[in-house]
C-alpha cells in the first residue's frame, strides 16, 4: 500500500465509499473510517499503521494547498 487510493480500495472492500466534494474532508472521513477498521479489528496493526501515514501525509499535502491560496 503506498497511495491514498490504495486505501480507498481498501475501505472499498468493507463497503466504505468517502466522496464529501473537498479533497481534505474526504481525507478527514476516511482517517476516522480506517480507525474504526482497526478498532473492530477489521485490519491489522502493519496495515492500520502503513494506511494512517499515507493518510497523515495526504492531509499534510492538502494543507499545505490550501495555505497557497
Amino acid at each position: 500500500m503506498k497511495s491514498l487510493y490504495d486505501v480507498q480500495q481498501i475501505l472499498k472492500q468493507f463497503g466504505i465509499y468517502v466522496y464529501l466534494g473537498k479533497r481534505i474532508y474526504d481525507i478527514e472521513l476516511m482517517q476516522i473510517e480506517w480507525k474504526n477498521l482497526y478498532d473492530g479489528r477489521l485490519i491489522d496493526r502493519d496495515t492500520y499503521l502503513n494506511g494512517w501515514r499515507i493518510l497523515k501525509r495526504e492531509h499534510h499535502i492538502e494543507e499545505s494547498r490550501e495555505g497557497e491560496l
